[in-house]
């Protein structure tokens, strides 16, 4: 890429397609929500008969199958505008993209930043080929080399040895760290770099990490455990950046008693998993384990289905949190 077409799009990137995040204030919205009689069952406490840890294992599979392409692949161009430091980064930094589903997230870093590598997990097999076929149909020079997919469940599973080992979680090193222990080839899932298979050590971890609409899919007790396995691998510093559905959101309101799996938690139809946060509860788990808050704030923005002629207000959580040096 030139660099006046990288210029390009980096220019469409800070546009972010005049996106806005402050149309309405969420404290309106909430006191409309809590005073409507139809919509108290979302607020009365609740003891769940489903567990939510029952959800179907191919749920997202069976989801990412049906839905590859459309409104559900539209690449989130607004991150860069949101997280400007993925725009600001050094040449050679590593980000972790946790939940990368279709790839929607990956693939405005990479098409900006031709130095940065991306390692991106998914609980999904079927979502990882989709990621990849994306990016394959991209157009990105150097691309796949600079893409590096693995299948994991961060709620449950630590993530491998080989991304940052356990004696380079402990020392909290920076830079690459040549590991005493060896890694298991069993740890090793689709594309370990040559240069980490050929010297048997790990990356050292990575400068910054994405969590963008994941940890609303997962069970609530398995949260921390999950924000924990991304503290450990984040270096001294580094950065994670959090998005995700906020308290009140259109979608929330739109879910019947029937679909309630525990307080502000929902299941969908197709067995998938919705939770949504608010500012304390999500500031509570990510400060719990270790984090410096650095922003949190609801972002609140209003689209209009201009076919149906409605009005649609959507929250979201906006978060960004840094590992102490």
């Amino acid at each position: 890429m030139s660099k006046i077409e990288q210029a390009t799009e980096m220019s469409k990137a800070a546009a972010a397609n005049e996106y806005h995040s402050k149309d309405f204030e969420w404290e309106e919205l909430k006191l409309e929500v809590e005073t409507h009689p139809s919509l108290s069952y979302h607020l009365s406490p609740f003891q769940p008969s489903l567990s939510p840890s029952s959800q179907h294992p191919q749920a997202w599979s069976h989801f990412h199958s049906r839905h590859s392409t459309g409104k559900f692949f539209k690449e989130r161009r607004y991150l860069l505008k949101e997280f400007p430091e993925l725009l600001s980064c050094e040449d050679y930094s590593k980000v972790l993209e946790v939940g990368c589903g279709n790839g929607s997230t990956i693939l405005p870093i990479l098409r900006v930043k031709e130095r940065t590598s991306v390692y991106a997990c998914d609980c999904s097999v079927e979502a990882l080929e989709r990621a990849k076929q994306n990016l394959e149909c991209s157009g990105i020079i150097h691309v796949m080399e600079r893409f590096h997919p693995f299948c994991c469940d961060f709620s449950t599973t630590p993530f491998p040895n080989w991304l940052a080992c356990d004696s380079c979680r402990n020392k909290q090193l920076e830079k690459l760290v040549h590991c005493d222990s060896e890694v298991n080839d069993n740890d090793r899932t689709l594309t370990d770099l040559p240069s980490v298979q050929n010297s048997r050590c790990c990356l050292g971890g990575v400068d910054f990490v994405t969590l963008i609409f994941t940890l609303s899919a997962i069970p609530p007790e398995r949260m921390a455990t999950a924000i924990m396995e991304c503290f450990s691998v984040l270096k001294p510093g580094g950065l994670l950046f959090f998005r995700d559905y906020g308290l009140y959101d259109m979608t929330m309101l739109r879910f019947e008693p029937d679909k309630r799996v525990g307080f502000r938690h929902y299941m969908r139809s197709d067995g998938t998993l919705s939770y949504f946060f608010d500012l304390d509860g999500a500031r509570n788990l990510f400060v719990g384990v270790g984090f410096n808050e650095l922003e949190l704030e609801y972002c609140c923005v209003k689209s209009v289905n201009r076919q149906k002629g409605k009005s649609m207000r959507r929250v979201w959580v906006h978060g960004k949190f840094q590992k102490p040096l």
